[in-house]
C-alpha cells in the first residue's frame, strides 16, 4: 500500500478517470436494433413534446452501455467482471449529447479484490444528468 490508501493492482482508493461519450444517430440507431425498445417517448419526438421535453428522449440504458464500456475498456486492467451497478437518472439526455462521465474510486477491498467507484454523468452544459455506484471484481 501506498500511504494509506489501499490499492489492489494498479488501482487505488482515489483514483479518478473520466471519459467523453456522444449520444450518436449510431448509438441510438443499435440500441433500438439490439433492444427493440420504442416507447413513443424515445422515438417520437411529438409525443414527448407532449409530456413536456423538448424532443424525444434517449433510453437510460444506453448510459449503462458507456458504463461497461468504461469497465471493460477503460481501466488499467482487463479481468475485471461488474457485481455491482446503480445509475439514478437526474435529467433526460437527447441525440446528439455529448456526455462528460467521471468516476472515482471510492473503496478498495483487497481480501476479496473489489473495487467500487461513484460515478457522474454531465452534460457540456455541467448539467448533472445521471450518477450512481458501481463494483467491480478483479478476477486471478
Amino acid at each position: 500500500m501506498r500511504g494509506n490508501k489501499k490499492q489492489t493492482g494498479l488501482m487505488k482508493q482515489g483514483d479518478l478517470f473520466s471519459q467523453t461519450f456522444k449520444i450518436s444517430e449510431s448509438v441510438y440507431n443499435g440500441f433500438l436494433s439490439v433492444f427493440n425498445d420504442r416507447n413513443p417517448v424515445h422515438v417520437d419526438s411529438a409525443y414527448a413534446q407532449k409530456l413536456g421535453f423538448r424532443e424525444k428522449i434517449m433510453h437510460g440504458n444506453i448510459l449503462g452501455g458507456f458504463l461497461s464500456y468504461f469497465i471493460g475498456e477503460c481501466l488499467p486492467v482487463k479481468n475485471v467482471v461488474i457485481h455491482l451497478q446503480e445509475i439514478k437518472y437526474l435529467k433526460p439526455v437527447f441525440l446528439n449529447d455529448e456526455l462528460n462521465f467521471s468516476a472515482k474510486i471510492t473503496e478498495v477491498h483487497e481480501s476479496v479484490n473489489a473495487i467500487g467507484f461513484s460515478f457522474v454523468f454531465e452534460n457540456v452544459q455541467q448539467v448533472k444528468v445521471a450518477k450512481g455506484k458501481i463494483q467491480i471484481g478483479i478476477i486471478t
